[in-house]
């Protein structure tokens, strides 16, 4: 018998591969965060002080100081009212306060008295003189009667004018001092002493005005 020849099946075309999976990469944005820069401090220059209000300063001599409700007020020996800036306001040219602790006591008498006998010397420049303390009015007229004297002698029971002009004490007393200023309000002296020192701080200020106004003329 001849032979037969068998067909041989055609292979399966091959399946095709699936398509590969592609993994997604998520990118990560990293936000960088930038620190604050601290505030530079010198470690050798110490931050400076506050400095002091002029309000509440002792006045010294040189300053200006605005009159104006100036230490609040205060009593003459007979029961009036005043302010240092009245006071000055009547003066030709300022005004001398000196200080004394209490009337009628040894060195306070001889302070009055000296600022007596050189009153006419303290006052032809056009200066106004006045004593100030904290004693009572009828304390302050007994001893100016008492003592003769020709200018006024005020009366600062709460210490406001006293304090004001720096002549107040730590312990809440009144220190003996003197204080001058001028119609201007320019401090020409500013500071405690004794009884004979005071007096001659005032004629040392007027002598200072008398070369002044010589220089002016000039």
């Amino acid at each position: 018998m001849p032979m037969v020849l068998r067909k041989r099946k055609a292979p399966e075309p091959a399946l095709p591969l699936p398509p590969a999976k592609t993994t997604a990469v998520k990118k990560t944005v990293v936000k960088k965060t930038i620190p604050k820069a601290k505030e530079f401090v010198d470690p050798v220059k110490p931050p400076s002080p506050l400095k002091q209000s002029s309000a509440n300063a002792k006045p010294a001599q040189g300053d200006s100081i605005n009159l104006e409700g100036f230490g609040g007020q205060v009593t003459t020996s007979d029961g009036s009212k005043v302010t240092l800036q009245g006071l000055v306001d009547q003066s030709e040219a300022g005004v001398v306060l000196f200080t004394y602790p209490k009337a009628k006591t040894g060195g306070c008498t001889n302070q009055v008295k000296f600022f007596r006998d050189a009153h006419s010397e303290l006052v032809s420049t056009g200066l106004s003189i006045f004593g100030l303390s904290n004693d009572s009015p009828k304390a302050n007229a007994s001893f100016k009667q008492q003592q003769g004297l020709m200018y006024e002698l005020l009366c600062d029971p709460d210490r406001t004018l006293i304090s004001a002009i720096g002549l107040k004490t730590s312990l809440g007393k009144t220190q003996r001092g003197i204080f001058v200023v001028s119609k201007e309000g320019k401090v020409l002296a500013a500071e405690p002493g004794g009884p004979a020192a005071t007096v001659e701080v005032a004629k040392e200020v007027v002598s200072q005005m008398k070369d002044n106004k010589e220089t002016k003329v000039k």
